[in-house]
């Protein structure tokens, strides 16, 4: 994928395992996440997606509940099959690049 620019900074558009991206939980709050696996990459032989489609993937995410902590720090959670924003059609629960948020 090419590279998009925002101002000064680039993204660089790769579907790696441990990428940085944003979550936007179901209340339309953004959050960093780290995938842990990319679903329908282009990269990916048996992809179902269509040419250009973003693909899916699943999420780990630092808990925003400040009760949800312990001796190791705020405790994280897991997002599994979220879709890329532009696959979504409710303003929260979905992926997507820094600059996209």
């Amino acid at each position: 994928m090419m590279p998009r620019l925002t101002g000064e900074q680039t993204v660089k558009r790769t579907y790696e395992i441990g990428k940085h991206v944003k979550f936007v939980n179901p209340y339309g709050i953004a959050q960093d996440a780290l995938v842990n696996i990319w679903w329908g990459a282009p990269e990916d032989p048996g992809s179902y997606n269509k040419e250009g489609e973003e693909p899916g993937c699943n999420l780990v995410i630092v808990s925003t509940d400040e009760k949800r902590d312990d001796t190791y720090g705020r405790q994280t959670e897991h997002e599994t099959s979220v879709v890329h924003k532009s696959n979504q059609p409710a303003h929260g629960n979905y992926w997507c690049w820094p600059d996209e948020a």
